[in-house]
């Protein structure tokens, strides 16, 4: 499907992006939310300027992975066996062409490792050393000591406002019409050595097609076991769901199974979506209609399904 005949609102953009849900209301996000402030207003300012969907969240995705203050890129947190093994996706809606990474070591900027996947080659997911493989072959940007790279905090440090959970994200409508989703973690905290949560699964974790682009943050055994990011795009499409009621009972899909989680969605208008049933999620998103919010927790009860 060429960008001309993509079925968006010409001249209309959106962007929403997470750092993850399970906040915990004793702590101290306004680091963070300083920051998404700031990247959101950069990512708006690409959209209007007429940067493609895809590019804009891989954009967002990297900074998020850099700075450090989630549990994704910088803030990621070692294993069990004290490696540090991350995960990452991406999403172009206009095609459904998607790229993904898995237990990836060793590189910088997971999200870019996906983006390498989905450009260049004719898989979805690659994992492990073959993914390592790839991103060197690529020639991205490498770690050469992970004791000087990585920012993990300690669970003792969480009164004092540092990250110990966290996955990011990114969904966005570009002025063309095409949506796209872009997400990325450390996983969970102390994880076990080969576990995979939801992030790099095209469906559970992330989702971009011609209706919606969601990204999703949680106990990712949950969202894959409801395939949640694609869930939203059904109930739009088959059950006839506006974006904000599809978004909430995915959500509460994931609830009833006793997951909790998050998630963010922008539909082919621009609307803007963000569900969680944990009690916050840090959270970003502005509109070519002057909409612009920068939150934790429901303040305004806007969010919380």
């Amino acid at each position: 499907m060429s960008r001309a005949s993509s079925p968006g609102p010409k001249g209309v953009w959106s962007l929403a992006m997470h750092g993850g849900a399970g906040a915990d209301p004793s702590i101290d996000y306004s680091k963070a939310e300083a920051h998404m402030k700031d990247l959101l207003a950069r990512g708006a300012a690409l959209l209007g300027e007429g940067a493609s969907a895809v590019d804009v969240v891989a954009a967002m995705v990297r900074e998020l992975e850099d700075c450090g203050l989630h549990v994704a890129g910088r803030g990621a947190h070692p294993d069990q066996d004290g490696r540090y093994l991350l995960d990452a996706a991406i999403m172009d809606g206009e095609t459904r062409a998607a790229g993904a990474v898995c237990a990836l070591e060793g590189v910088r900027n997971p999200i870019d490792a996906a983006m390498r996947v989905m450009t260049e080659t004719k898989h979805v997911l690659l994992a492990g050393e073959g993914a390592a493989a790839f991103a060197r072959a690529q020639g991205l940007a490498l770690i050469e000591d992970p004791s000087r790279h990585y920012t993990p905090a300690p669970a003792v440090l969480e009164r004092l406002g540092e990250p110990t959970h966290g996955t990011v994200g990114a969904v966005a409508l570009d002025i063309d019409g095409s949506l796209a989703a872009a997400t990325s973690t450390g996983g969970l905290l102390n994880k076990t050595p080969g576990r995979i949560g939801d992030t790099p699964i095209i469906g559970a974790g992330t989702w971009a097609d011609e209706r919606v682009a969601v990204s999703c943050t949680g106990i990712g055994e949950y969202f894959m076991r409801c395939a949640t990011a694609a869930d939203v795009s059904a109930r739009i499409r088959y059950g006839r769901q506006g974006l904000d009621q599809a978004s909430a009972r995915a959500i509460d899909d994931v609830g009833f199974l006793g997951g909790e989680g998050g998630l963010i969605a922008i539909d082919v208008l621009g609307r803007v979506a963000v569900k969680y049933n944990s009690q916050g999620m840090k959270r970003a998103y502005a509109t070519s209609l002057g909409e612009s919010v920068v939150e934790t927790f429901a303040a305004r009860g806007q969010a919380r399904s």
